[in-house]
């Protein structure tokens, strides 16, 4: 028992702890986190907005975490939205995709990166960001061809 208590004393400083977060009110577009970091379907300005709104649905859909890009140009992993645990690539992100919103909630800092949990979406302005006329639809093959 005393080596039990030892080894636990030695190692309570190395315990690690949650960082404290940052209360933040952040408006920005809700984005595919994947496509607008890889770069594989066109740069920064091709992979928001209507142009890239069903790829970003398919992301979502498939796990792939959703992001709130502000309008500074920062980025905001989002973990969470609201009550719903599974919200981050759940019913609420499709919702959300390629949507400008006001967001309330909680900033976290790691590595270089900004992690939210967004208590509460306040506005949701829909898709304000009209890409498609310049980019079309990306990817392309997002909708069927009529002619096959």
């Amino acid at each position: 028992m005393r080596a039990f208590i030892a080894a636990a004393l030695l190692l309570a400083p190395m315990s690690v702890h949650a960082a404290d977060g940052t209360r933040v009110q952040v408006k920005g577009e809700i984005i595919d986190t994947w496509c607008y970091y890889s770069g594989v379907m066109g740069g920064p300005d091709a992979v928001v907005g209507s142009a890239h709104h069903t790829c970003a649905l398919w992301c979502s859909a498939g796990g792939i975490p959703v992001g709130l890009l502000a309008e500074d140009g920062t980025v905001y992993m989002v973990l969470k939205v609201g009550a719903d645990d599974a919200s981050a690539g759940g019913d609420t992100a499709l919702k959300l995709a390629a949507h400008t919103v006001e967001a309330d909630g909680m900033l976290y800092e790691r590595d270089g990166l900004n992690y939210l949990i967004v208590s509460e979406v306040t506005t949701d302005s829909d898709i304000v960001n009209r890409t498609h006329e310049d980019y079309g639809t990306i990817p392309a093959f997002a909708f069927p061809d009529p002619n096959k």
